[in-house]
C-alpha cells in the first residue's frame, strides 16, 4: 500500500477496526508527535508492530501539539506521511483533540505501546489514556527504549531548522488565502482611512557611547557619550505610523506645555498626525538607553505616573468620542503613565463601541494591564506579558489564551514571542453543549519574518499599527498578523523609533512573496 493510502480519516480508521476484530486481528495502537522521524521512533514502532498484526499510529495535529513556541517544526500533513512511510505501520491518522483519548475511547485497541518513559509517568493526559484502554479490556504496554532520542533536543540542535520557517510562511498564506494582489490591495486601502490612536507618549533617546574600559573607582563599564538622538515613542509612533501607511491618524495623549512638548507635537503634526493633546504633564516621559554600537548596555526610565482627575477623565472621553465619529478604527497604546485609567475606559466604552467598527489595544509596562479592554476586537500583547496579566506561567499557550478571552471578552489576539514570530488565536464559531473550549479556540502560528534583528524597540508598535489599520480596512485577522509582522520585520531591522511607510511595507511584501515558494524547502 502506497504511504498516502495509509492515512486514514477517522471513519475509516474505526471500518478498518471492525474489520480487525471480526477477523480475530490483534490492533496496535501508538500515539505521539512525531516531529522528526529518528532511529528511537523506528525502534518504538518496530516494537510495537511486533505486539500484534495491525499498527495503527496516530498524530497530534498541528494546533495541539504543546512542545513550545514553532512546534511542531514538520506540518501534520509531512509528519503523517513520514510516519506512514514506515514498512511496519500499517494506518496513519491526524488526531485533531489534545489528547488521545477520545481516539481510544472509539477505536478500542487490544494493545496501546507508549515509550519506557511513560512507566512511571503521572501525568494526567497519559493516565486517562491508559484508562481508556484498560477500561475496555485493552493492554498498556511499554517498549523497550534502548534507543533513546529526543526531537526536540534533535530540533534545537539543528543549525538549518530556520529553513522550516519558510515553509510554515507559505503554508499560513496558503491556508488563509492569502495571496500577494490581495495583501497589496488591502494595503492600498489605507490610504485616507481615519484613525485614532490613544495613549501614551513616550520620548525614547538613544545615547551613542563608546566603551572606555572598567571604571578606576569600581568594577563597572565606563563609557563616553558620543551623541542622543530622539525618537517619538509610545502612542505617538502608534500613530506615526500610521500616518507613513497614508492613513489619516488622530493622536489622543498629553504632552508638557514647555518647548519639549511642543518640539514633540510639531514632528508629530509634520508627519501627518493630527495631534490633541493636553499639556498638563509636568514632564515628558522618558526612556533612556544607552549603547554602545548597537547594543544596549543599560536603560533608565525618567518617567511618572499622573492618574486623571474625574474632570480630566471627562474632557478626555468626550475628545475621544468626538475624535472617533466617522472613523474606522480607535488603538489603545497604554503605557501605564496614567493617561488610560479603568475610570476612563468603564465611562468610554459603552459610548465608543458602536461609533466605531474595530477597536484594538496593547499595554507595556508593570502599571498597565490588558483585562482594562473589555471587548475589543484585538489585543496585541507579547507571551509574557499575557502571563504576568493571569499570573499563569505553566499552562501552554492556548489555555492562557482562553482565559484572556473569558475575563476579557475580546475576540481576537496577536501574541507576540519575539524573534519566534507570533501565534494568531481567534473564536471561529460557538461551542456546543458538552464540547471542549479547544475546538472553539483556532491558533496559527506565524514565524518572524524579520532577516536580521538589529532593535526589537518598537517592533511591537508597528504590528499593533498595521494590524489594526488592516483589521479598520477589512481585513481578515490572518491578514492582519502577516502584513503586521511585515512591518514588525522593517522596525526590527532599523536602530529607534522611526516610522514604517506604505512604500516600505509594499516592497517587504514583494520581497516575502518572492522569496517563499513550494519548492524552496525541498530544493
Amino acid at each position: 500500500m502506497s504511504p498516502q493510502r495509509k492515512i486514514c480519516p477517522i471513519d475509516r480508521l474505526l471500518a478498518l477496526r471492525r474489520e480487525a476484530a471480526a477477523s480475530g486481528k490483534t490492533v496496535v495502537h501508538c500515539h505521539g508527535c512525531f516531529d522528526i522521524v529518528h532511529p528511537g521512533h523506528i525502534q518504538y514502532l518496530q516494537f510495537a508492530k511486533s505486539q500484534g498484526n495491525l499498527l495503527i499510529v496516530s498524530l497530534t495535529a498541528d494546533p495541539n501539539v504543546n512542545k513550545g513556541v514553532a512546534r511542531p517544526l514538520i506540518p501534520q500533513d509531512l509528519r503523517a506521511a513520514s510516519v506512514a512511510a514506515l514498512e511496519c505501520v500499517d494506518f496513519v491518522h491526524v488526531n485533531p483533540d489534545p489528547t488521545a483519548v477520545e481516539l481510544l475511547q472509539a477505536l478500542r485497541p487490544d494493545v496501546y505501546v507508549k515509550g519506557r518513559e511513560y512507566e512511571t509517568n503521572h501525568d494526567p493526559r497519559f493516565l486517562a489514556e491508559r484508562d481508556a484502554v484498560t477500561g475496555h479490556g485493552g493492554r498498556v504496554i511499554f517498549s523497550s527504549g534502548d534507543v533513546v532520542y529526543s526531537s526536540t533536543a534533535l530540533i534545537g540542535s539543528v543549525a538549518g531548522a530556520h529553513l522550516f520557517n519558510e515553509e510554515k510562511v507559505r503554508r499560513f498564506r496558503q491556508a488563509h488565502a492569502l495571496n500577494g494582489a490581495e495583501l497589496s490591495n488591502t494595503i492600498h486601502r489605507f490610504r485616507g482611512m481615519r484613525m485614532v490612536v490613544v495613549g501614551d507618549y513616550i520620548l525614547d533617546r538613544y545615547h551613542a557611547c563608546d566603551a572606555t574600559g572598567v571604571a578606576a573607582e569600581s568594577p563597572m563599564m565606563s563609557l563616553r557619550l558620543l551623541k542622543s538622538d530622539d525618537f517619538d515613542g509610545g502612542a505617538a509612533i502608534v500613530a506615526s505610523h500610521l500616518a507613513g501607511l497614508g492613513c489619516e491618524p488622530t493622536l489622543i495623549t498629553a504632552v508638557t506645555d514647555d518647548d519639549a512638548g511642543r518640539r514633540a507635537e510639531a514632528r508629530l503634526t509634520g508627519r501627518g498626525v493630527d495631534v490633541a493633546a493636553t499639556r498638563d504633564r509636568r514632564s515628558l516621559s522618558t526612556k533612556h538607553r544607552y549603547l554602545v554600537d548597537a547594543t544596549k548596555m543599560i536603560k533608565i526610565d525618567d518617567a511618572t505616573t499622573s492618574p486623571l482627575d474625574s474632570g480630566q477623565t471627562n474632557k478626555l472621553c468626550d475628545k475621544i468620542l468626538a475624535a472617533a465619529d466617522g472613523a474606522a478604527g480607535v488603538i489603545f497604546a497604554d503605557f501605564g503613565y496614567g493617561l488610560i485609567t479603568s475610570g476612563l475606559l468603564d465611562q468610554l466604552m459603552p459610548q465608543l463601541r458602536p461609533r466605531v467598527p474595530v477597536i484594538t489595544a496593547d499595554v507595556s509596562g508593570t502599571q498597565s494591564s490588558l483585562l482594562r479592554f473589555r471587548g475589543v476586537d484585538l489585543l496585541c500583547p507579547t507571551e509574557r506579558e499575557v502571563r504576568q496579566t493571569l499570573n499563569d506561567f505553566s499552562s501552554g499557550l492556548n489555555a492562557v489564551v482562553h482565559r484572556l478571552f473569558q475575563t476579557t471578552a475580546a475576540k481576537q489576539a496577536l501574541i507576540t514571542m519575539g524573534k519566534q514570530g507570533l501565534v494568531a488565536f481567534d473564536q471561529h464559531r460557538p461551542t456546543p453543549a458538552g464540547e471542549s473550549w479547544e475546538r472553539r479556540l483556532r491558533s496559527a502560528y506565524l514565524p518572524s519574518l524579520a532577516n536580521t534583528v538589529i532593535d526589537s524597540l518598537g517592533c511591537g508598535d508597528a504590528l499593533l499599527s498595521v494590524a489594526s489599520a488592516t483589521l479598520a480596512g477589512g481585513g481578515s485577522l490572518h491578514a492582519a498578523a502577516y502584513l503586521g509582522s511585515l512591518a514588525a520585520s522593517i522596525a526590527a531591522e532599523q536602530l529607534g523609533n522611526i516610522p514604517v511607510t506604505i512604500d516600505g511595507v509594499m516592497a517587504r511584501l514583494n520581497e516575502s512573496i518572492a522569496s517563499v515558494q513550494p519548492a524552496r524547502l525541498a530544493s
